[in-house]
């Protein structure tokens, strides 16, 4: 007897797509090890994750599983990339190529899920013209004029908060409609934008505070 799971008119909840992944990461594993299947239960084991809520989660996701047997792990694993848009190349350009800029240049990881950086854009003259990790480093003021030629609508920032908000700006307007925010500054952008913040200090900030509660129990 197949179980079909879906809810094709629900918006999915956020934390649910902040777990998706986490399964794939499971999953993936255990296909590795030569699992054909994979129950909820399983998946639970590797992300401490409850199984009643892996299964609400995947609920949203188009895939069947068998009663008594699970999923099968290869068609999981697939159906977990299309929902994602892991298997879909999305073209993004990157401003500010510090060190955390430079490190994502050089991360081939985000090609596997589906994000290409094909650009990035700065204002120092040193780094101007130059090639990061197969990308190209363009002056800021070029950017208008490379929006018109491509169709890149994504733009991933990582410069100084100082200009956090003015980088914003010249992004929205030249038409980028999505940005992935590194800086710890909370920018502003227009009704319809996608904002997703990343901020790698404010979970610095949290495992530092929980490791100190942590030592006062001792």
């Amino acid at each position: 007897m197949s179980m079909i799971l879906r809810k094709p008119i629900d918006k999915v909840p956020e934390p649910t797509l902040r777990r998706l992944p986490w399964y794939l990461s499971s999953v993936k594993l255990m296909k590795g090890e030569g699992e054909k299947y994979v129950s909820s239960t399983q998946i639970s084991k590797l992300t401490n994750i409850d199984a009643a809520q892996i299964a609400k989660d995947l609920s949203y996701v188009n895939i069947s599983g068998r009663t008594r047997v699970g999923y099968d792990v290869g068609a999981l694993i697939d159906a977990l990339e299309r929902f994602l848009g892991f298997t879909s190349s999305h073209q993004a350009y990157l401003f500010g190529v510090g060190s955390l800029g430079g490190a994502l240049l050089q991360d081939s990881g985000l090609n596997h899920y589906g994000l290409k950086i094909v650009g990035a854009f700065d204002i120092n003259a040193a780094i101007i013209g130059k090639v990061i990790g197969s990308v190209p480093v363009y002056h800021v003021n070029r950017l208008e004029a490379l929006m018109k030629q491509t169709n890149v609508r994504i733009g991933i920032l990582t410069v100084p908060i100082t200009s956090a908000q003015k980088v914003t700006d010249r992004m929205v307007a030249s038409g980028i409609r999505a940005i992935w925010n590194f800086t710890p500054f909370r920018i502003h952008v227009p009704e319809g934008i996608v904002v997703q913040n990343t901020s790698i200090y404010a979970h610095l900030a949290l495992m530092f505070n929980r490791l100190n509660d942590n030592q006062k129990l001792l």
